[in-house]
């Protein structure tokens, strides 16, 4: 109740800030009137989701929308308020002038200038719309980010071998069914060997996934497709009644990851042979730092794994590369994660900039990272969780060409 009321003051804050914004640029009381309202009716829908609507901790469609609405809504006003604010202090500061000061003798505190609300309501557009434009175009903008990777170790018959990696699916957020299969055709355009999937095919239960199952079925690939669980998939988000019905939704996962032939690795291996030579593809349940789950048994997962082989692992969070992988007896040469999303939320531009506020929380967050002669990929997600768009950081089809040899500088 505290955090509500807490919550509640600070929006009255940020909406007063930008009704005095609008208000200093325009005379118009129906702009007023219809920013109040539109104040209103996100916050209303916004406590409606989060309190009555449901009452479980399932982060439905409806709830993710009144969420991105209220983000780009206070984004808006977060802009807006501090610019005014330090407009305020000057404005107090030269109204106490004019009270002490030998000639004045009053207290007046001078009218808001119209420059300083025109330069606070153009700076506070660029957050809102590009959040807005996050929810309705941006987190279906798919984009193919393709790497060469050199490894002395590569057996020969495996140069030039190309993999596809996607990651964090999410099919609880899905709303549109044509932007989801021009995905599908892009990845299997690709034409790798084999794809990649590193966990979160779900937000919360297995049941999101069958509206999806004939559209994923499509993916294919000569060596076949392989997959591992993410946090999301083991049904911890959600109030079950009991254990059982839990645990059933696991296994009706699995059952739908088999259906669309994915090959789901538990703490488990595979080989993909080629000319009397083999890579081998280790899977690991998820293994996070922190409140997740740790079910990833690196050990297990890598029994009948010789020392010498060539190893693709797949392990959903990044962390669990940092934490426990690098610094393993063996060498996992390449290892594939997802988790992080990019926060869905940052800055890229490449060879100058990369940043996303998730950098705080992951050292390793997206794309490719090398340590200790080993490299990772993090996926930047191919669904979306939360705020249901990506600004800035896009939703991701990754392809890597294993190449044998150093590389050339």
């Amino acid at each position: 109740m505290e955090r509500w009321i807490i919550f509640s003051i600070i929006y009255v804050f940020l909406v007063v800030y930008g009704y005095q914004a609008i208000k200093t640029l325009t005379k118009n009381k129906w702009i007023y009137i219809a920013f109040i309202i539109l104040a209103l009716l996100v916050i209303g829908n916004f406590v409606f989701q989060f309190t009555i609507a449901s009452d479980s901790r399932v982060l439905s469609q409806p709830k993710s929308e009144a969420f991105g609405f209220l983000l780009a809504f206070m984004s808006f006003s977060l802009v807006i308020a501090p610019i005014l604010f330090s407009e305020d202090i000057v404005r107090f500061f030269s109204g106490l002038y004019h009270k002490f000061s030998p000639s004045k003798k009053n207290f007046y505190v001078p009218s808001r200038r119209k420059f300083v609300s025109q330069i606070a309501l153009g700076i506070a557009a660029i957050p809102f719309s590009s959040l807005l434009y996050g929810m309705y175009k941006g987190k279906y903008d798919f984009r193919v980010l393709k790497y060469t990777l050199h490894f002395d170790d590569l057996p020969p018959a495996f140069d030039g071998y190309k993999l596809t990696q996607i990651s964090d699916i999410h099919s609880g957020s899905f709303d549109d069914r044509e932007k989801i299969k021009y995905a599908v055709n892009l990845v299997n355009e690709q034409k790798s060997d084999a794809i990649f999937f590193t966990g979160d095919m779900v937000n919360n239960k297995a049941s999101e996934m069958i509206p999806w199952k004939d559209v994923f079925r499509n993916l294919k690939a000569k060596d076949g497709i392989y997959s591992i669980l993410g946090n999301h998939d083991y049904g911890d988000y959600v109030d079950w009644e009991n254990q059982n019905d839990k645990i059933k939704n696991l296994e009706e996962l699995k059952q739908i990851q088999q259906e669309i032939g994915f090959d789901l690795l538990l703490n488990e291996n595979r080989f993909i042979e080629k000319n009397g030579e083999r890579l081998a593809i280790i899977g690991v349940e998820n293994w996070g730092r922190g409140p997740f789950k740790k079910a990833g048994d690196l050990k297990k997962a890598s029994e009948s794994i010789d020392k010498d082989d060539f190893k693709i692992l797949l392990s959903h969070d990044p962390s669990h590369w940092e934490d426990v992988v690098i610094d393993d007896d063996y060498t996992y040469q390449l290892t594939l994660s997802g988790h992080t999303h990019g926060m869905q939320f940052g800055i890229e531009i490449p060879g100058w900039i990369k940043w996303s506020p998730i950098k705080w929380r992951y050292k390793y967050w997206a794309g490719i990272y090398k340590e200790m002669g080993q490299y990772i990929n993090v996926n930047r997600g191919f669904g979306y969780l939360g705020y249901p768009g990506r600004v800035g950081i896009w939703p991701e089809i990754t392809v890597i060409v294993l190449k044998k040899g150093k590389e050339l500088v």
